[in-house]
């Protein structure tokens, strides 16, 4: 039985297939099967007329001379019908070779088309299963696009929240600094009473003392004298400048208000080296005095950091920060003076924290030399310049990079004017000092020198900025007028390198840069005389 059963069905299948091969040139086999069925017909009637002809050829010899005339006509006429027959025969032949070669091609052309219906099926099922995936992530997108117009709003609305807070804020500080202002009038009037009432009380302690006595001012300084007319003669002057005198702008902070209001207590001016020792194997590129204590970093070209205590006139090293891999070009402490930034040569800076001289962070991200490094505001922002023509904006608590600045020239040095951090300054190769706004992409605006810019200081009231410039000048920058406002060179002073620092001194009447030949020069800001040329390194 089931033998039975393969067999109908391979029948089935033979038949199928014959059916499904055939049916397409069911017309060329009938036409080529009439075509035969002629064929045959017409070689009978050939046949036939050939035993026709050969009749009448032996009916003709016999009758020939009987025949005549008549007989030659009707044999004419035969050969003629035999010819026109084998003619057609011939044309025939001639259509069916042609009708044979016509389904040979028709066979091919039916091959090809069956092969280019089954790559279009291929083509068909990709485009259908891609045209799927696609939708997939059309709607995967909408639903994306759709959740950050959520978190845009959320975003927009916490935006405007922060905009009311700091504007409230801002008045806040308005109010307070108007406030600290009035103080600071009040207390200069009443440190100016107090100078006149000291200095009437010296002038009748000198009267009536010996000649070695010494003088104790309103600040507390004590200085040692004969009793002679130019102390008197000073005395008297210092008493008179007590209230007249100002800081260098009139939007000058509290501290430098009070201090110019105090006589002698402007900065000395150094004239004797105090203190020499050997901090670095190589180079030194940067020192900077801690905010809060009598600590001096030093960075160097051994690619090493290292902290003196210098408060008894003596170098007492207080430990090393290592980690770098090149020369450090750059250090700053923090405003608590709790952390230490360098930045390297070897395209990273990393920050230390100063009790245990413990390496906290590694800052990498730069492609050339990091020339400076600044904490931005806050001990867990730093922002760096480097020679791969940007500045990046540091977040110690998520540790990476949260902003590039692309400045477009190679960074120098640069520095943060204000305490929030929100205003940056950088020096670069192109000549230019630029200003940044962290909370837009490009520079605000910028100044053009007439050389390199190697290095920036900012004054205590943030109203004057230093400029030291590769065409051996240092430059005074008014930023309220956004100008220079005084240039200072000498004959012998010339910038050796594109990192030489200029800095103002802690009232800002002083600035002091080094120079070339190994000397430093030390200008009064206010007057712009050359105070001093101190000529101690070698």
């Amino acid at each position: 039985m089931e033998g039975g059963k393969w067999r109908n069905s391979i029948i089935s299948q033979l038949q199928l297939r014959n059916k499904r091969e055939t049916a397409a040139f069911q017309d060329i086999i009938s036409f080529q099967s009439r075509l035969f069925d002629n064929v045959n017909t017409l070689k009978n009637e050939n046949l036939q007329l050939t035993l026709v002809n050969e009749r009448i050829r032996y009916s003709n010899t016999e009758s020939i001379s009987s025949a005549g005339g008549a007989g030659n006509e009707k044999i004419q006429a035969l050969e003629q019908k035999i010819l026109n027959q084998q003619e057609e025969l011939t044309n025939l032949h001639r259509r069916r070779g042609e009708c044979s070669q016509q389904i040979i091609n028709l066979n091919a052309q039916v091959n090809e088309l069956e092969k280019s219906l089954k790559a279009k099926d291929v083509i068909i099922s990709e485009n259908t299963a891609l045209i799927a995936s696609l939708r997939a992530e059309i709607q995967l997108y909408e639903t994306n696009m759709t959740e950050l117009h959520g978190l845009n709003q959320v975003l927009r609305d916490e935006h405007q929240a922060l905009q009311i807070a700091f504007a409230a804020i801002e008045e806040k500080l308005r109010k307070a600094q108007d406030e600290n202002r009035s103080l600071v009038e009040r207390l200069i009037k009443y440190k100016s009473k107090d100078a006149d009432k000291m200095n009437e009380e010296n002038e009748h302690f000198i009267k009536s003392s010996n000649p070695t006595a010494f003088l104790i001012n309103t600040f507390g300084r004590v200085s040692f004298g004969k009793k002679s007319d130019k102390v008197k003669k000073e005395l008297e002057e210092a008493a008179r400048e007590g209230g007249s005198r100002s800081s260098i702008g009139s939007g000058g902070s509290a501290d430098d208000k009070i201090s110019d209001a105090m006589p002698y207590y402007s900065t000395t001016l150094p004239t004797t080296v105090a203190l020499r020792f050997d901090a670095h194997d190589g180079e030194v590129n940067a020192v900077k005095w801690s905010p809060t204590d009598r600590i001096v970093a030093t960075s160097g070209a051994d690619r090493k950091v290292k902290l003196w205590n210098v408060s008894k006139l003596t170098a007492e090293s207080r430990g090393t920060l290592v980690g770098s891999n090149a020369g450090v070009m750059s250090v700053d402490f923090d405003s608590t003076g709790a952390y230490l930034v360098g930045a390297s040569n070897d395209f990273a800076s990393r920050v230390w924290t100063v009790g245990d001289q413990r390496l906290r962070h590694t800052l990498t991200g730069h492609s050339g030399k990091v020339m400076a490094a600044k904490f931005l505001g806050e001990p867990t922002k730093v922002i760096t310049g480097s020679h791969d023509r940007t500045l990046k904006i540091w977040d110690l608590r998520s540790r990476m990079c949260t902003e590039t600045k692309f400045a477009g020239s190679s960074c120098n040095d640069l520095v943060t004017s204000d305490g929030a951090g929100s205003t940056i300054i950088s020096g670069h190769f192109d000549k230019r000092i630029r200003f940044w706004d962290i909370r837009t992409e490009m520079s605000a605006n910028h100044i053009v020198l007439q050389g390199k810019v190697t290095s920036l200081d900012l004054s205590r009231d943030s109203n004057y900025l230093l400029a030291c410039v590769r065409d051996d000048t240092v430059q005074l920058i008014d930023l309220r007028m956004n100008s220079i406002v005084r240039s200072f060179s000498h004959e012998s002073f010339k910038v050796g390198c594109d990192w030489s620092r200029a800095a103002f001194g802690p009232g800002g009447r002083l600035l002091a840069v080094g120079s070339a030949e190994g000397a430093a020069y030390v200008w009064n800001t206010h007057t712009g005389k050359l105070e001093a040329i101190l000529k101690d390194h070698s």
